[in-house]
Formats: C-alpha cells, structure tokens, sequence
C-alpha cells in the first residue's frame, strides 16, 4: 500500500508514459542531485535519491570539468546503490550557456483531411527549424498551441478536421560551448544524455499548482550560483532566463564584509541571517570567526548580517523583474510568482520579494513521491520536475531531435517497397 502516486499534470494527459527506469540529473553549483524512479503507466515510485555538494562549477558553468565529473559520479553512485541498480542514460537540467527563450511558427494546408500524427509530426518539425539563434544551440523545444482554422488555442489537433493548421513553438537556446563542457563531465561518467531541460522549467513542472500554469505564474528558482525563472501560461513555458548569482554570491558578500571565511560565512547566514531588516528586530549578537586568526571571535550585532544579505538579495529579484519587463511578459504572465531553490529558505525571502517583484509572491515545495527522502525540499524541485518530464513526457517533446523529418519517412516508406517487391 502506498508505494505509488498519481502524477499531478496539467491541461491534456500525455498520449503514452514512458515506462521503466526513469533518472535524472540537477548539475548545480551548489549541489548536485541524482533521482532514480520507476515509471508504471500514470504513476512513479523513486527507488534512489542522493544529493552531493558540487564542485568545478560557478554561476552554473563548468569551470573545472574533473571536479565536475567527480560530483556527478559520487551523487550517481550513491542514487544507483540506494537504487540497488545501474543508469545509462539521465534527463539534465542546464542553467548555463546564457539561455534565450526564441518563438516560431509554422502552418500548412490540408485541404480538409483528418489531421494525424504525420501532419503533427511534419508541422513540429517545420516549426523546430525557424528555432535558429545564431550562435546558439536549441535545448528544448516544445508547442505552445495550435490553430485549426478559426479555431485558437487547440491543444491537441489529431483526429480533427481543419482546412489549414497552424503551431506556435517556444524553444530555449543556449551558447553550445559552456553545453559541451556540460555534456563532457557527464558523459565522462560513462552516462549518455536523453534529454535537456532549462531548470527553472523543470522546478516549475514540480512546483506549479494545475491553475498556476493555466492562468499564469512566474517560477523563481534561486540557486547557489544562479536565480532562474520560466513564466508559464495557458499550461506551456513561454519565456526562460538565468540570472548569474544566487546564495554563494550573498556568502561571499558576509565573508568579504566581516572578513570571515566562507564556511564561517555560510553557517551564518544560514543560523542568524535574514532578507528583511524588519524580520530581524532583535539586538542579539554574534561570533564571527576571521579568517587567519586563531584568536577570540569577533562578536557583530545580528542586524548587520540583514544589511549585508538584503541589498544582494534586491538586486538580484530586482535583475529579475527587469528581465520580465525586458521580454514583454511581466505583465501578461499575471501577478503569481512562486519561490523555489535552496537560497529561497532564507528567512525574510518570501516577505522580501513581494516589493521587489510587485507580484503575489508563495514559496514553492516539490510534489513528493513515495520513496523520496523526507528532508527533500526545495533543493530537489529541478531533478523532481526532469524525474516528472521524463516519466509523463512523450520522446518527441523531450528531446525534439527525435522527431523524424518527413523526407526521411518517405524514403523509409520507399525502400520497405522495394525490399518488399524484390524479395516478396
């Protein structure tokens, strides 16, 4: 009893569930997660579930690519002893490589036909191939809606009769070299890549309420090294971006002001520090080691912690908002934001954003599974939203690369005929 749950989704239900062994991968700089789960149709069990401290990454980059593989290959271990198996392929979470969020849309005539899987299937790879950033490489690409004639807003077309059809794409991009070093770590680990996923999109899948989606939300996801958000509306990701700092950045800034080392630093900020100078009214005071003295501690008022951590803080929402403003959809994405990512636990955060954001601001949790640690919070929200994507997603939206230009089924279709007449 109780050893699965049904999968939270919104808008239309999948059209098939991959089935099996599900893993996937949040390379952070902070953190790396690794999540087994096993997949039955409409239901997921995590049979591993292992989270490390990273190394050789900072604002989500790869900056040393053996440190790197070295954090990957302990967490994977650890998920795959807890599984008590082996993984050969994982869904990856990327926040690096500068993301652009590009549209795209393609139409076709169909003369009054029954619109089937190979009208989809041409029309997604047409759309697919406006996608083009120069100097970029597409991660992920998915439909936003269709149109059917007059008719707007159609989430799946199949089985409908139209006298044209037409799709608009949302894709991210990403600069491919930062990519590469990415995929080299993980590879390197003897594991192969089955899909890629921007993070915020990925929290926001584990996140996001049904509504949130539908009506539109803005999901926040702020990490160790980056702040990234993905807006959602009509149930579909329409914008994605990543901000280059997070919570190292706010333990760097402690550390430099108080002259403290940076794990003196981080234990204070999160034991005593708060976002909101009127979270934080008491006149207490604390030790602060410094760094290179093995002497008596110096002793600061707790207040000056929130003056150093609430200016950072500000600005890096407020690097945010400006982004939104910038892509058009701060307003249109409605006034719901959702915090998620470990540097959202820090107290006055939630209280903070509000201001900053002029939004309705809650903090998001991760949909649980069974099988997952108790302790699993907002640190596991983008490994259990791949975990999700791979377990409800079709192959075709996971990974767009699948779908298989219609020229390539014609000459299939052509040789089967010509094998068939010269051997039949």
């Amino acid at each position: 009893m109780g050893e699965t749950i049904r999968l939270r989704t919104a808008g239309a239900q999948p059209a098939s569930y991959r089935s099996g062994l599900v893993a996937a991968l949040d390379v952070g700089s902070s953190k790396t997660v690794c999540l087994i789960g096993r997949a039955e149709p409409g239901s997921l069990r995590v049979t591993g579930a292992a989270l490390r401290e990273s190394q050789g990454i900072k604002s989500g980059t790869v900056i040393n690519v053996q440190e790197a593989e070295d954090s990957i290959r302990e967490a994977v271990a650890a998920a795959e002893n807890h599984a008590d198996t082996r993984i050969q392929t994982v869904l990856v979470s990327v926040n690096c490589g500068s993301p652009r969020s590009v549209s795209s849309r393609a139409a076709m005539q169909l003369d009054g036909e029954l619109i089937s899987d190979r009208h989809i299937n041409e029309l997604l790879q047409e759309a697919r191939a406006n996608c083009r950033v120069e100097d970029h490489e597409i991660i992920q690409a998915a439909p936003v809606s269709y149109v059917v004639d007059e008719a707007r807003g159609v989430k799946d077309p199949r089985g409908m009769f139209g006298q044209r059809i037409g799709v608009t794409m949302h894709a991210v991009a990403v600069k491919p070299t930062p990519l590469q070093n990415l995929k080299l770590a993980i590879e390197r680990c003897h594991l192969s890549l089955g899909a890629t996923l921007i993070a915020p999109y990925a929290s926001g899948l584990s996140c996001l309420t049904p509504d949130e989606k539908q009506l539109g939300a803005t999901v926040i996801d702020m990490g160790g090294g980056t702040t990234s958000f993905a807006v959602f509306m009509e149930g579909q990701l329409v914008y994605a971006d990543v901000v280059p700092a997070g919570g190292t950045h706010v333990t760097a800034d402690l550390a430099r002001m108080l002259a403290a080392p940076l794990s003196a630093a981080e234990r204070l900020k999160t034991l005593y520090g708060a976002a909101l100078g009127e979270i934080e009214t008491s006149t207490d005071v604390v030790a602060v080691p410094q760094m290179g003295d093995d002497g008596d501690d110096y002793r600061v008022p707790r207040s000056m912690l929130t003056r150093i951590i609430q200016p950072r803080l500000e600005e890096i929402l407020l690097e945010v908002q400006n982004r939104l403003r910038a892509s058009g959809l701060d307003v249109a994405a409605g006034r719901r934001a959702v915090l998620t990512g470990g540097a959202s636990q820090l107290a006055g955060t939630r209280e903070l954003a509000p201001r900053v954001l002029n939004k309705q601001v809650r903090l998001g949790r991760p949909q649980t599974y069974p099988g997952l640690p108790a302790a699993a919070g907002p640190d596991y929200s983008a490994a259990l939203g791949l975990l999700t994507a791979g377990a409800t997603m079709p192959p075709e939206l996971l990974n767009p690369d699948q779908i298989v230009p219609q020229e390539e089924i014609r000459q299939a279709g052509f040789l089967r005929r010509l094998v068939g007449g010269i051997f039949g």
